[in-house]
């Protein structure tokens, strides 16, 4: 699988773009603030219609445009597959095929990609949002239908947490409507912790030896989930969901008094440990970064198992954060068998030799060259 060709129209600083790709390494040069990550994150929207960088989508658009449009042409399973992302103040449309898709679900997963940037070396020291998103964002491209539940829970718990401020303020003192919201939330939260448990399961079949072999076999990772609800990653949809509801029901008079829901996947949050310790709270930063950097590379890995291609791999301005040994042992792993980009502000330093028969282009302020 692969992007051999972009063409954007008022997105970000591009008036107008429209350049074609090699399916192996693309390296992407030019200073800050020029359009490197702009390129990058119009791919990444291209393939989840949405940015990793802000959820404003009018911010995509370009200054006093009406609307931003990503066209691209993707080769999977040696077909070419047109794919196009309209951005507008009204909304958004997805085509696939030239046909809009009424529901994003239905879109989602046709191209995979993975993307790591800098920031994704926070996955294991930042806050928790950062892994659920990454959980969300990474299932929802091998299980399209993972993205229709999460958009039914969010919309529930929003309409929940709302019913449960009235109650707190005492503008609503039945709870006929609560008791029906918290059925619905609990269907849609058991479908997304059963998902997510095997997705784990799933990552650290691959994460393990991966970093097994980055840390030269002195380091063995694990991953635990840390769900709201005391329930066994064997548990079955319908047990799931009752313990939810037994939960909902124990909790019920804290949540009106706080006036939020406590319980959910939106509050889980995932653990790394590294012989044992729990690299956030213990961890070096060079076991930090190993750490992301394994689980990364697993999803590459993972995404091909599942969908028998390999995904585009966009890897934004992270070379530089990685010391020599963790820089080349990604770019060993790569080598051959996975379309990747690499922006940087200079190839210098990187010296390796999958870098060497690479395509390199320049972008500067919106525009971009390939070098012959």
């Amino acid at each position: 699988m692969f992007i051999d060709q972009l063409t954007l129209k008022h997105y970000r600083n591009y008036e107008k773009l429209d350049v074609t790709f090699d399916d192996k390494i693309n390296v992407i040069i030019g200073e800050n603030a020029q359009g490197k990550t702009n390129l990058m994150e119009a791919i990444y929207v291209l393939a989840f219609t949405k940015s990793h960088r802000t959820p404003r989508e009018k911010e995509l658009i370009q200054w006093n445009e009406e609307y931003g449009k990503i066209e691209g042409r993707l080769t999977k399973r040696n077909q070419s597959i047109p794919l196009e992302i309209i951005l507008s103040t009204r909304g958004k449309k997805a085509k696939l095929n030239h046909l809009e898709q009424k529901r994003l679900s239905d879109y989602i997963g046709a191209f995979n990609v993975v993307m790591f940037a800098p920031e994704d070396l926070t996955l294991v020291k930042g806050p928790p949002q950062i892994r659920r998103r990454f959980i969300d964002m990474e299932l929802g491209q091998i299980q399209p239908r993972y993205i229709y539940h999460l958009g039914q829970y969010q919309k529930i718990l929003k309409q929940r947490n709302m019913l449960l401020k009235q109650m707190q303020r005492k503008e609503v003192q039945d709870k006929t409507m609560l008791s029906v919201l918290t059925e619905q939330l609990a269907q849609h939260a058991a479908t997304l912790l059963e998902r997510r448990f095997l997705f784990l399961e799933l990552l650290r079949k691959w994460a393990r030896p991966i970093h097994d072999g980055i840390s030269r076999q002195l380091e063995d990772l694990e991953i635990q989930y840390n769900p709201t609800v005391d329930v066994s990653e064997e548990a079955n949809k319908e047990i799931i969901e009752t313990v939810y509801l037994n939960k909902f029901q124990e909790i019920e008079e804290k949540e009106i008094e706080r006036g939020t829901t406590l319980c959910g996947p939106h509050r889980d949050d995932l653990t790394f440990y590294v012989n044992q310790k729990d690299v956030q709270t213990y961890g070096s930063q060079g076991q930090q970064r190993t750490t992301a950097l394994s689980v990364k590379l697993a999803e590459l890995e993972l995404i091909y198992n599942e969908v028998g291609e390999y995904p585009t791999l966009l890897l934004d301005d992270v070379l530089s954060e990685l010391d020599d040994y963790r820089q080349s042992h990604l770019l060993n792993t790569i080598q051959g068998k996975v379309q990747t980009f690499v922006s940087t502000t200079s190839v210098d330093g990187i010296n390796h030799s999958t870098l060497q028969n690479a395509e390199l282009f320049r972008v500067h302020n919106g525009t971009v060259e390939k070098e012959s």
